[in-house]
């Protein structure tokens, strides 16, 4: 997709911008000798009429008298066509399409605008590329929800004409370095991409695995091929063995473990394809990871839940650490099941809960049971409008479909619930929330796309514990206190906590390393597909 097609282009009021040119020809008339009003007056009305296309580049231009920021001969004009130049260089480094950011093009276009008309139209185009710029590299390329419904995120858009003031105001170099994400994880990425892209320079991490299973005390040549891609990739120092020894079967762990495998020390099927996955595709999850890094371009909480889907791991984060970590299931792979992604705050947490069923269960899955046998799902109430429960006998099912039954099912409190017995909520409109559950088994599955979209934690006690610690002494007491009762109990966090339920198929830990995940729900191919389609390319770097 071309630059052209992704500027936001809005139009203001034609006879407002004629009034104000004329405005500012008669006071400049008034004070310069006529060869300089003339070529002034040209400027601005090329400017006020470039600019009119677009509404918050118009309110810019009129507010300053259609004075340009970037075409003029001070050194405030040379200064910013310095630092945005350099920014335009860097743009690659970022992952954006070089292509629409090509400082040469941009030089030769300066160069090329000799008349007050010429430089009028030049000036306008900077301003738009600059807003452009600003945009791709501050809140991303794409808008999730067009490539991938399921992303539900709010992108923080900065409001254009505060950036432009806010530029033509500032110290341009500083303003253009503080648009990016100043979060560490898009510091820790953006190292991670220049790294991959000068390995893929010297030819990446080497010819591939032969495969078949490798295991400590194995030669030959396949071992040798292991050795050599685990030196390249960094999981171990360089070595001349030719036998599966203690230090390779090390530094397969260390792979394993950096892929959420089992750290067995053995070459399976599952470790042999991730090996062998190349480092170009690995690049492509981290431009990806960098793109979603700049759709939540916002700060996230001293303390904040962050919940990677592709990780199936939620986290309890204190200021850039970790303080909780536990397992999770997510969403199945179904289209309709998926977990969505998006930013909300947890207000408060239920203990000893009822299920309340969805609509979409009660009417997909547990309507056509019931029609086959009224007495299914004997464990779940059946209530009516005025939440009664209803005689199941006294209902014939068979005559109702989705669109009519007109019940509510609800599950009360039990170990059994398919809650649990604590829920956290931070309500949304998606009906999504973090909770227990009694199927205990799935958290020992490498993968665990199970859910019907909601997220099931492994130790839900010990996450209610850290969220309750710092408003009680005693927060395993407390818990229990209400647990013990068997009553369903509402507790309010007295300081709600951001949670952002996110989707990194390729993020590193606060130590910087690089870790990778399985696409589970092809999200982030997708993404990939649509950055190319707007021009972002690999990069292989020299040096």
């Amino acid at each position: 997709m071309s630059m052209s097609l992704r500027l936001v282009s809005k139009f203001s009021i034609a006879g407002r911008v004629a009034a104000a040119v004329i405005l500012c020809a008669v006071i400049l008339a008034a004070a310069l000798p006529t060869g300089a009003v003339a070529q002034v007056t040209a400027f601005r009305q090329a400017v006020a009429e470039s600019a009119a296309r677009d509404e918050a580049l118009s309110a810019f231009y009129r507010a300053r008298g259609f004075e340009g920021i970037w075409t003029g001969t001070s050194g405030r004009d040379r200064d910013r066509r310095n630092a945005f130049l350099g920014a335009l260089a860097d743009a690659g480094e970022h992952g954006l399409p070089t292509a629409d950011y090509d400082p040469d093009r941009v030089m030769a276009r300066l160069r090329a605008a000799e008349t007050p008309a010429e430089k009028g139209a030049t000036e306008v185009y900077l301003s738009e590329l600059f807003l452009q710029y600003a945009r791709d590299i501050q809140t991303g390329l794409l808008t999730p929800g067009d490539v991938v419904p399921a992303i539900k995120r709010e992108v923080p858009y900065r409001d254009r004409l505060d950036l432009i003031r806010g530029f033509a105001q500032s110290g341009p170099a500083a303003f253009l370095s503080s648009l990016p994400p100043q979060s560490p994880e898009y510091a820790r990425l953006l190292r991670e991409k220049v790294r991959l892209e000068r390995l893929l320079a010297r030819g990446g991490w080497g010819a591939p695995v032969p495969g078949g299973r490798l295991e400590a005390g194995d030669s030959g040549a396949a071992v040798v091929a292991l050795r050599d891609r685990l030196v390249r990739m960094g999981y171990m120092d360089r070595s001349a063995t030719q036998v599966y020894d203690a230090a390779i079967q090390a530094g397969v762990q260390r792979f394993q473990q950096a892929h959420a495998l089992s750290p067995d020390g053995i070459v399976g099927d599952g470790t042999l394809r991730a090996i062998n996955t190349s480092a170009q595709a690995r690049l492509q999850s981290v431009i990806v990871a960098m793109e979603r890094e700049r759709w939540m371009n916002r700060p996230r909480g001293a303390r904040h839940v962050w919940v990677n889907l592709a990780d199936f791991h939620a986290i309890i984060m204190d200021d850039d650490v970790p303080t909780f970590v536990t397992r999770s299931v997510i969403g199945a792979r179904s289209s309709d099941r998926q977990s969505p992604e998006f930013s909300d705050v947890m207000e408060f947490m239920v203990i000893n809960p009822s299920w309340y069923v969805p609509r979409s269960i009660v009417t997909k899955e547990y309507l056509p049971m019931l029609q086959r046998n009224p007495n299914a799902v004997s464990h779940i109430e059946i209530t009516d409008s005025q939440g009664r429960r209803v005689n199941r006998g006294a209902v014939d099912f068979s005559q109702f479909n989705r669109r009519t039954f007109p019940f509510s099912m609800r599950q009360p409190p039990s170990r059994g619930n398919a809650l649990g017995l604590v829920k956290f909520m931070f309500p949304n409109r998606h009906n999504i929330y973090l909770h227990d559950t009694p199927q205990k088994s799935l958290f020992s599955r490498s993968t665990r796309t199970f859910s019907h979209g909601c997220i099931r934690l492994n130790e839900p006690f010990e996450f209610a514990y850290t969220l309750l610690a710092p408003q009680t002494n005693d927060p395993e007491g407390f818990f229990h206190s209400r647990l013990d009762t068997g009553r369903e109990t509402r507790v309010d966090l007295e300081t709600p906590v951001p949670v952002h339920i996110v989707y990194r198929t390729a993020f590193t830990h606060t130590n910087g390393k690089l870790n990778f995940r399985d696409d589970v729900y092809g999200r982030d191919a997708r993404i990939w597909r649509a950055l190319v389609d707007a021009g972002v390319a690999i990069r292989a770097l020299g040096g």
